[in-house]
């Protein structure tokens, strides 16, 4: 690092302070405040705030690791999620910000009732807030370590502990409205570094010729055909059909993120409106799925060439920044993953932090309690979740395990998340039978067998859904009284809510405003736009024009019916936001 390098990064740092100064009045006031926002922003900064959540330090490692793995194809585990995140988009983007509670864990007990309702809401607070984010917060931790050791030959931990500080002030003095504009800024910082990254280390090669010489060289003309493939065929050297199989039929729908949940359905509550709330999730999806991937894939290309062999294959990235970029572009390249790594770990701190404070300790244990004690309370969790993900990512190794681990954790998990909007049969033991049938199926099969992962999954889902089934039928259902209040506060799609809708007199007053075969089509719609601009992308970066051109064509083609199914809804509903005939019952608790 240069000492031009060095200032580069040193006034990233204070820009990122100075945010957290400016938006220190706006999250004074109350939990809602600090945690949502005051539920005013609007879908391009709440849609870009998840994007660069998502768009972590992590993720460009990770993504060598798939292609060194799989190949391109391998890039299906997570370009799967355009799938569910669409669903997100159509049919729960406007339920969430319908539902008016502070976190998708304080849902438990608007859908649900009773001490089990209590008791999960408790359980899903430390197991989601601490638990699951903790981990998470680890192996962000540990991709930033990585990258450190790359660049750095000295100063690692002071490195990591002097981002981390500065993360902590901005997000703790400004809440959630300082983490969001910061992810604003940190989005573009880290895609234009990615950008230059993805060209300099393609020249390094001899441009895109040379590197597809050099995978010919390697891997031979089959293997090269197999790798740079985004849709393999079924005898692949690099992708089993099978694992393919599992990415696009399986894996999507029983993703646990598939209505939203956790910092996605935090940032569409915080929207200004439903409409909003839908453009967001949208946005997201075209720039998470369509405009990250290729910088990250071309460098993972190269490095597999350069350092052939390489035993840890996600040390190739950093490995190839400190190998092509100059000084200034280097301060530029590494200011981009400082910003991909703070602005994820703000938001899984405020993230998780909402969950410790306001389900837990606010809901049982310290009831009754002054706004500004809650808040304090708030700041303090922040600070302990990121010290335990700092020693808990001391024991892990691999970024790409630890994505698979997590994920065949809560497999089949995103059935019973959807089936409480859509079906009032279910209930909180259905939700804490798919919890515990998920977890104790995951670590059997991890520490009992030799399974790859996508066999794991089509063993775990099936197990889960007919624990959660059965239970489901064995148990009591939900108060009707709950299940009305429910239904008049969110208004779900009425088809399996029929037994419910009989015992309102008032039904009519709550009708669902969602024409469900219209969201199907924009769901369709939806998704052929992201997946065809994907693949023009791909095309237009490995210079092959006609196919580049077709599939540019199809994304617009696409992407105009989605407009013109948008316009038809804003024109059937008259307005965009859904405004009950009368007034939302407030949620009461036992």
């Amino acid at each position: 690092m240069h000492i031009l390098d060095w200032t580069i990064l040193a006034m990233y740092m204070l820009i990122m302070l100075v945010v957290g100064f400016l938006y220190k009045n706006r999250a004074k006031k109350s939990l809602s405040d600090y945690f949502l926002s005051g539920r005013n922003f609007p879908w391009w900064l709440a849609g870009t705030s998840i994007v660069a959540t998502t768009l972590s330090v992590d993720t460009p490692l990770a993504v060598t690791g798939f292609v060194a793995k799989n190949g391109i194809a391998g890039n299906w585990f997570w370009w799967l999620t355009c799938l569910s995140s669409m669903t997100v988009a159509f049919f729960f983007a406007r339920l969430w910000r319908r539902s008016n509670v502070l976190t998708d864990v304080e849902f438990i007990e608007l859908r649900y009732s009773g001490k089990s309702a209590a008791v999960l809401r408790g359980f899903a607070a430390v197991y989601r807030g601490l638990f699951l984010n903790v981990i998470k917060l680890a192996w962000v931790i540990l991709a930033m370590s990585k990258i450190l050791d790359s660049l750095f030959s000295v100063g690692k931990e002071t490195s990591l502990i002097v981002s981390v500080a500065v993360v902590v002030v901005y997000s703790v003095m400004s809440g959630l409205w300082g983490v969001v504009i910061a992810d604003f800024l940190q989005f573009f910082i880290a895609m234009g570094g990615s950008i230059v990254f993805a060209v300099l280390a393609v020249r390094h090669v001899g441009g895109i010729g040379g590197l597809e010489t050099a995978l010919l060289q390697r891997f031979g003309e089959q293997g090269t055909a197999d790798m740079l493939a985004v849709l393999p065929p079924l005898g692949s050297m690099w992708m089993p059909f099978f694992t393919l199989f599992v990415y696009l039929g399986i894996m999507w729908w029983s993703d646990a993120h598939i209505e939203g949940g956790g910092y996605v359905a935090q940032r569409l509550m915080a929207s200004k409106d439903e409409k909003h709330a839908v453009f967001a999730s949208i946005w997201f999806n075209f720039a998470h799925v369509a405009l990250r991937p290729w910088p990250w894939i071309m460098v993972a290309l190269v490095s597999l060439v350069v350092f052939p062999d390489l035993v840890d294959k996600e040390a190739g990235f950093p490995m190839m920044m400190n190998l092509v970029l100059p000084a200034g572009l280097k301060g530029l390249m590494v200011t981009a993953f400082f910003a991909a790594f703070m602005s994820t770990i703000s938001t899984l701190m405020n993230w998780g932090s909402s969950y410790l404070v306001n389900d837990l300790y606010k809901r049982f244990m310290a009831k009754g309690k002054t706004e500004r004690h809650y808040l304090c309370a708030s700041k303090v969790c922040d600070a302990t979740i990121l010290v335990l993900a700092y020693f808990v990512s001391k024991g892990m190794n691999s970024i790409v395990g630890m994505w698979e681990l997590l994920f065949s954790f809560t497999a089949g998990l995103g059935v019973i998340y959807a089936a409480r909007w859509f079906w009032w049969r279910v209930n909180a033991w259905s939700e804490v039978t798919a919890m515990v049938a998920s977890g104790i199926m995951s670590i059997v099969l991890t520490t009992q067998t030799s399974l790859d992962f996508p066999h794991k999954i089509v063993i775990i889902l099936p197990v889960s859904i007919v624990a959660w089934m059965t239970v489901t039928f064995l148990t009591k259902p939900v108060e009707t009284s709950r299940l009305v209040e429910f239904y008049k506060r969110a208004r779900p799609y009425p088809l399996l809510w029929k037994k419910i809708l009989v015992q309102m007199p008032d039904a009519a007053n709550y009708a669902c405003p969602d024409d469900f075969y219209r969201n199907v089509r924009c769901w369709l719609w939806g998704v052929l736009s992201v997946y065809t601009l994907l693949f023009a992308i791909g095309k237009w970066v490995f210079l092959q024009t006609v196919p580049a051109l077709m599939l540019t064509a199809s994304c617009i083609f696409f992407s105009a019916l989605l407009a013109r199914e948008l316009l038809a809804a804003e024109k059937a509903k008259g307005e965009g936001e859904c405004v009950p005939a009368i007034a939302q019952p407030a949620l009461e608790t036992e």
